[in-house]
């Protein structure tokens, strides 16, 4: 039964790395994959009432997520169609190369921390296109992006979907995570912009961009959902922490605060005016949020689960600390392998691995695996999501990037895994093992 069920996981996990290859969407290998093997599971047990209670169990966890990211989506999409990042973007007039770097970089670093990290990548490569006309030249800045982006969201609870698996799962609190992580993650953004700054020399050229007019929203209305939603996000780490539910209940209670000031919005729009502003209302865009992906969670995890309740997991720890040992050289694995491998099932199944009875919250392993999965991924333009996105946007080259854009996100990546190491050794004394 093991060894079907490893072999089934890795075909599956095979036809999902090979989905443009295959042309067969990743969101359906993972829910055959997912439901196959809970079957094979089930058949090879002699209790399976006591299978059914695990699969709930590991269900209710698994919704959490899945809510939550559906709540995220949603706000995140509703911002985008009041046009509310615009209040920001249109205030960046740099043209020197290097100081608009520098600029890119940090306003994705700290956007992807309250947005996510894929939707950051997909509103900075909009903006890059007002902002820079040469594709060479903004190719380099996309690549800043993706790192900037990814770097974002792994010190921050609600930026990376694998940092949000660790805190609803309990293995890292919000505030924490902040504190510890803000720093090895900012490094791994920092080193690459100022190798790049040494090079970088001149000013870009803005395209011309006739002027657009948005006659159903006002400035006024832009900004109240840009600030409105933000806040929403930003409240969710703080209603856990005072309230002690689950994350998306904080989602769902700001999802519900911003559909009643959209209605209350288009309260006076009627049925026969052609721009009725109906399609800025949560109900429509709901529609356009990214549904796929949410399955595509679903089955990941639900697959991931069955090698933990076979006890596949807790096998691979096993062999991983009698073959390596050191937490370190682990967990740095773990987030090189997070360069080829979708960072999702492999934090999933380090959760698995490794029981919080052995590592609690806020374990040294639980945090340095919130930043090698969440920054490792920029390494190669297929190791996440942010870099999937701008390679579809921008038609960006593998190979471009691995010469331009991996080395640059490798040294940033060692750089701040070291600090991460060498400011644990200062805090305790003695380095981790």
């Amino acid at each position: 039964m093991i060894t079907i069920i490893i072999i089934l996981f890795v075909i599956g996990y095979a036809a999902i790395a090979l989905e443009h290859n295959i042309k067969i969407n990743k969101t359906a290998s993972a829910l055959i994959t997912g439901v196959v093997l809970w079957v094979i599971y089930i058949v090879s047990q002699s209790d399976t009432h006591l299978v059914n209670e695990e699969l709930l169990k590991h269900l209710g966890d698994i919704s959490s997520i899945l809510f939550f990211l559906m709540g995220a989506m949603t706000i995140v999409e509703l911002i985008d169609t009041y046009n509310g990042f615009e209040v920001i973007t249109e205030r960046i007039t740099q043209t020197k190369k290097v100081s608009l770097l520098w600029i890119i970089g940090i306003l994705t670093f700290f956007l992807s921390a309250v947005l996510d990290n894929l939707t950051t990548t997909i509103v900075m490569v909009s903006l890059l296109r007002k902002l820079i006309k040469d594709h060479e030249t903004r190719l380099f800045y996309v690549g800043i992006v993706v790192i900037a982006a990814n770097a974002g969201g792994a010190w921050s609870p609600i930026g990376d979907v694998t940092t949000t698996m660790l805190w609803i799962g309990g293995q890292i609190s919000a505030f924490n995570v902040m504190a510890r992580l803000f720093a090895p993650s900012f490094i791994s953004l920092a080193i690459p912009l100022g190798v790049l700054s040494l090079t970088m020399k001149g000013r870009v050229e803005r395209p011309f961009l006739a002027t657009e007019t948005y006659k159903e929203l006002s400035r006024r209305q832009q900004s109240i959902i840009l600030i409105l939603g933000l806040s929403m996000l930003i409240m969710v780490p703080i209603f856990k922490t005072l309230t002690h539910l689950p994350p998306f209940m904080g989602m769902m209670l700001g999802l519900g605060v911003l559909w009643i000031v959209t209605d209350i919005m288009h309260r006076n729009h009627t049925e026969d005016q052609p721009e009725n502003g109906k399609r800025r209302t949560v109900t429509d865009v709901l529609t356009r949020i990214d549904l796929p992906s949410i399955l595509f969670f679903l089955g990941i995890l639900l697959a991931v689960a069955s090698l933990e309740v076979s006890g596949i997991l807790h096998t691979l720890s096993q062999f991983l600390d009698e073959k390596i040992g050191n937490l370190n050289f682990i967990v740095i694995a773990i987030g090189l392998a997070s360069a080829i491998i979708d960072n999702v099932p492999l934090v999933a199944a380090t959760q698995g691995m490794y029981d919080l009875a052995q590592f609690p919250m806020d374990h040294y392993l639980w945090e340095f695996l919130a930043y090698c999965a969440g920054t490792g991924g920029s390494i190669l333009i297929i190791g996440s999501a942010a870099g999937v996105a701008a390679m579809g946007m921008e038609k960006i080259n593998f190979f471009w990037y691995v010469k331009k854009i991996s080395w640059l996100a490798l040294l940033g990546y060692l750089a701040g895994a070291a600090f991460y190491i060498v400011e644990y050794y200062f805090s305790h004394g003695a380095f981790y093992h």
